[in-house]
């Protein structure tokens, strides 16, 4: 619609925006009028009406079998919408149109913004099933009939209101409709349905729906006007009401054709189980997060274990080894305690990858310099907890065999992630300055544990690959390369 707007009439985008928040709203007219709605809008020039928008009725049988979204038509072709667009009415004059032997009625509402014609909805009702209406389908006219007039007079849609149709109820979820005074005149099968989901034992015609609704509502204190007013339908709002183990959401529309409330409509949907099982979604990610956040406290519980043995070993060898396994359960404690924090099982990996470069710099023998540069992204929970354990080995190793005691230098992590799309991989370098790798070093043979451990992670869990080489140029020392798959495949669950 904004391409359409722009490119062929002389609308603001003020005027756009009223006719958003028109389509936003528009699918409750159709339903009501079980009517095909096309917003026509004439052009920069005035010669012609270029269509919008579309939308087809939920309650029945549509009248266009094709797209009109983009149709020109010159002015003069269709008279009802010129009627409607030069005398700011709603036309109803004229025989029913015939499209592939079906019968049409056509009918045209002007859009009304601030005084000003911006467009005319052409309203057309398929007449091939036409009856006898019965109580419910002449309360849906009536309503449609209502609500046309407002948009005629500009008052509808209401302003500031954006309504998410997706989540809102709709016409055939359950209707109310309400006089001036609050009173219910009808109710559809669905609203009444949903009445007695929340413990009415009796019918609503009749009854005042906001005390009716403040009834039903447990309350501890005094009796909720805010609930009341609304579900009296006094201004147009939304709100969901919880009682007898039912949850049912309210939209409440005033109707006021004529500039003053004549009544109002209450749409109405039964949320139970929908609400049922976000509550059983939220339980669910909150025992996942207290695991997560169990398991980060046991591992550091382990780790302080660990720290208090190895300042009571007299080996520095057997000292060196523990403080090693320490940082190692450090670095997946890391990860539990990010994941404990986060609503699912996906986690910001930079942050992690900067606290386990801070936590490995603490043994620097050296003044040596770590930092990352570029970015690791997100990633799941089983990508993120094996690499932090990879980041660890690697950095740990860089530090303590690269550098002599005193000795500056720097490491650099350094992360490239692939267009997900294509080729969807993570590309992780560590590289040093440091004295570079000795004389016929093979780092897929070497078996010191911690390379072990990067090939077992690096291979069997990221499903990727490990390399570490001399730098060829003087000075540049060792360059450890990993290359990670992060998306579309299996273990990710991504696709």
């Amino acid at each position: 619609m904004n391409d359409l707007v722009r490119q062929h009439t002389a609308l603001s985008e003020s005027d756009l925006e009223w006719l958003h928040l028109l389509v936003s709203e528009w699918q409750l007219l159709s339903d009501l009028s079980f009517a095909d709605l096309v917003l026509w809008v004439p052009t920069r020039d005035g010669t012609r009406y270029v269509s919008v928008a579309q939308m087809r009725p939920n309650t029945g049988p549509t009248s266009y079998q094709d797209d009109m979204v983009g149709h020109l038509v010159p002015r003069g072709r269709r008279p009802l919408l010129d009627a409607a667009l030069d005398e700011g009415r709603i036309v109803r004059e004229g025989d029913p149109e015939w499209r592939e032997e079906v019968p049409v009625r056509v009918e045209s509402i002007p859009v009304r913004r601030e005084g000003r014609v911006l467009g005319v909805i052409a309203r057309n009702t398929n007449l091939l099933t036409v009856r006898t209406p019965s109580r419910l389908e002449l309360t849906y006219l009536q309503s449609a009939s209502d609500l046309a007039q407002m948009i005629a007079a500009g008052s509808f849609p209401f302003p500031g209101q954006q309504v998410d149709m997706d989540a809102s109820p709709r016409v055939g979820d359950g209707l109310i409709r309400l006089d001036a005074d609050g009173v219910v005149q009808y109710a559809s099968p669905n609203g009444l349905s949903a009445y007695h989901r929340l413990g009415l034992a009796s019918d609503l015609v009749g009854c005042h729906l906001g005390q009716i609704t403040a009834d039903l509502a447990p309350s501890r204190g005094p009796v909720d006007e805010a609930l009341v007013k609304l579900a009296s339908g006094y201004a147009p709002r939304e709100t969901e009401v919880e009682g007898n183990g039912g949850v049912i959401q309210l939209r409440a529309i005033p109707l006021k054709p004529k500039g003053t409330r004549i009544g109002s409509l209450v749409l109405l949907r039964d949320v139970t189980e929908l609400r049922r099982r976000e509550r059983e979604l939220i339980t669910k990610d909150a025992t996942i997060r207290e695991i997560h956040h169990r398991v980060k406290n046991n591992l550091q519980t382990v780790a302080a274990l660990l720290r208090l043995q190895a300042r009571r070993m007299d080996s520095v060898r057997g000292r060196e080894a523990l403080n090693e396994a320490v940082r190692r359960v450090g670095s997946i404690a890391i990860v539990h305690e990010t994941l404990s924090q986060n609503l699912d099982e996906r986690v910001e990996f930079d942050e992690i990858a900067d606290r386990v470069i801070a936590m490995v710099a603490e043994i620097s023998p050296g003044k040596v310099e770590c930092r990352r540069t570029g970015r690791f992204g997100i990633l799941d929970a089983e990508v993120a907890t094996p690499l932090s354990m990879v980041l660890t080995e690697v950095l740990q190793n860089a530090l303590e065999h690269a550098f002599a005691q005193g000795e500056q230098g720097s490491v650099e992590v350094s992360a490239v992630r692939g267009d997900p799309r294509t080729d969807g991989r993570l590309l992780i370098t560590v590289q040093d300055d440091g004295r570079g790798l000795p004389e016929g070093f093979d780092a897929q043979r070497a078996g010191n544990l911690g390379l072990q451990i990067v090939r077992t992670l690096v291979e069997g869990e990221l499903v990727g690959t490990f390399d570490m080489v001399r730098v060829p140029e003087p000075g540049r020392g060792t360059r450890v390369v990993l290359d990670v798959p992060v998306q579309g495949d299996k273990r990710s669950g991504d696709t």
